[in-house]
């Protein structure tokens, strides 16, 4: 053995830096083809090689196992260097409750006492722990369950092998198919590394990952320009497929994306009497929800572009509403405090409601895609996430004046656009203890949205009063691209969920942009 561990330290290192140790480099190597299916291939290597993927301590461990030579295997366990002593009682007191079962397996009776009460009672494993084992193995026995045959006591004990390769640390065992986390993990660090990521595509291992601006929404392909006074809010549907747009001309416009990515005008909603500050699209994308600035919510069809259903009254001052994902259920938040909010049927019956001389003033809701959270922000500095099952509720405080509000699309995160010209990030569980920060864009005076965006949400867009729309990755607090064309502020943002590389932004300019990637070559 000392013969093969020489061996082993004269192969020295490889790659470009010569950081990585050939023999453990081959180790992996043999378990990974082990793993993959190839022991044909791992047994040649191993024997080129003169490295076993196993190392000579857990070898001479595993003969003991298969021999039940329980006593050789936990004086090889005691042995071993390097390994703490909450391991190694861990590890003999899995071997001797393999020894325990067998004993009451062959019916020696006298043989199991000993083990469990000199053995056992030598690792410290305190007497809550044996009692319990004590109790599972004399009940196993009444029911007659460890009266087994000969081939499977060598199952059992080729399990005990694998729990024990579990508990054992490196270099005795090899972590579970190490090598393929471990490009796993490189690839991943290359996806983190890389601010442009955006494609759903596997990554070649054959050359390193970079993505670059070609399929990422730069250039302004598409001016809208059928609204007659400032856009206010903009957002695209769940699939993909259609976009709905609001504006201070008292109207809301569905467009159809089509599938050379042109948008056209499908229907334009026009019974609302002031101005339509906020739009909502059901999950399944069939109705769509408007909002009149002090003003009534109503429900439309998709489809039809016809009114279904208004909610409320002259009276009745809306500042948002949401979906919950059955697309049957709604909630709408109220700015003033003696209306709070509301949850109705698509057919205007109230479910619930909070509301009452306690309850703030609302400004802007969300429901979490997932329906779990029903998330608002009160009284301008506080973000309420409320438990819809539970009634459980979290309050996170800011400093500053808040203005909009946006989840993304896997309900783990959210955004709020601060008039200290920040957008913040919270984790909707409550493990962070501060936001993640992220700063560039110009808002002072009015109410500016974010939103996330790209694969898998790791991309943050908002406008801004300097009439640009700013791009951040989700992991660096400043913009990576700052799109100019508009002439005047970009009061809302929108990423397409289907077709990460199409943006929309609504301005003040009366205009809504499409971004696309770039065309110029």
């Amino acid at each position: 053995m000392l013969l093969v561990a020489e061996r082993m330290e004269g192969m020295g290192t490889v790659g470009p830096k010569g950081r990585i140790k050939k023999h453990e480099l081959v180790r992996i190597i043999i378990q990974c083809l082990h793993s993959l299916g190839y022991s044909k291939a791992a047994t040649c290597l191993e024997s080129e090689s003169c490295i076993s993927c196993k190392s000579a301590e857990f070898e001479l461990i595993e003969s003991q196992i298969l021999n039940a030579s329980w006593d050789d295997c936990i004086k090889s366990l005691q042995q071993i260097n390097d390994v703490t002593d909450e391991t190694r009682a861990s590890a003999s007191f899995l071997v001797l409750k393999q020894c325990l079962l067998e004993c009451l397996n062959s019916g020696d009776i006298s043989m199991a006492l000993e083990v469990l009460q000199k053995q056992l009672a030598s690792l410290r494993i305190g007497r809550e722990k044996a009692h319990k084992l004590s109790y599972e193995l004399v009940t196993l026995k009444a029911l007659g369950l460890c009266c087994i045959d000969c081939d499977p006591v060598n199952e059992s004990r080729k399990g005990l092998l694998l729990q024990l390769e579990k508990v054992l640390p490196p270099p005795i065992t090899l972590p579970e198919r190490r090598l393929e986390s471990l490009v796993e993990s490189a690839v991943s660090a290359q996806i983190d590394g890389c601010m442009y990521h955006s494609s759903p595509d596997m990554i070649s291992l054959y050359r390193d990952h970079h993505c670059n601006r070609d399929q990422f929404p730069t250039e302004s392909i598409q001016i809208l320009t059928n609204h007659q006074n400032e856009v206010w809010f903009v957002q695209f549907s769940n699939n993909g497929e259609y976009l709905a747009s609001s504006s201070s001309d008292c109207t809301a416009i569905i467009w159809k994306v089509q599938d050379d990515n042109k948008v056209t005008l499908k229907h334009t909603l026009s019974s609302h009497k002031n101005p339509v500050s906020f739009v909502a699209w059901s999950p399944d994308d069939t109705m769509l929800l408007t909002c009149g600035n002090m003003e009534v919510l109503k429900l439309w069809d998709v489809e039809t572009g016809t009114c279904k259903h208004t909610f409320g009254n002259d009276g009745f001052v809306v500042s948002s509403c949401a979906w919950f994902p059955d697309s049957k259920r709604l909630v709408c938040g109220s700015s003033d405090p003696k209306k709070g909010i509301y949850m109705w049927d698509c057919d205007g019956n109230e479910i619930k409601s909070w509301k009452g001389m306690r309850m703030p003033k609302v400004l802007d809701l969300a429901v979490t895609p997932n329906g779990e959270n029903l998330i608002s922000i009160f009284s301008e500095k506080e973000i309420r996430i409320l438990n819809v099952a539970t009634s459980g509720e979290r309050v996170i405080s800011e400093e500053h004046s808040i203005t909009s509000l946006s989840i993304s699309g896997d309900s783990r995160f959210l955004i709020v656009n601060l008039n200290s010209q920040e957008i913040h990030m919270w984790d909707v569980a409550g493990e962070w203890l501060k936001p993640l920060v992220y700063k560039g864009h110009m808002q002072k005076k009015y109410v500016i949205r974010s939103c996330f965006g790209g694969l898998n949400s790791m991309f943050i867009a908002s406008g801004s009063e300097d009439s640009k729309v700013y791009i951040w990755n989700r992991r660096s607090c400043d913009p990576i691209e700052i799109l100019s064309g508009h002439s005047m502020t970009v009061n809302c943002v929108s990423w397409n969920p289907r077709r990460h590389e199409m943006l929309a932004s609504a301005s003040d300019d009366n205009t809504i942009r499409i971004w696309r990637p770039s065309q110029s070559k």
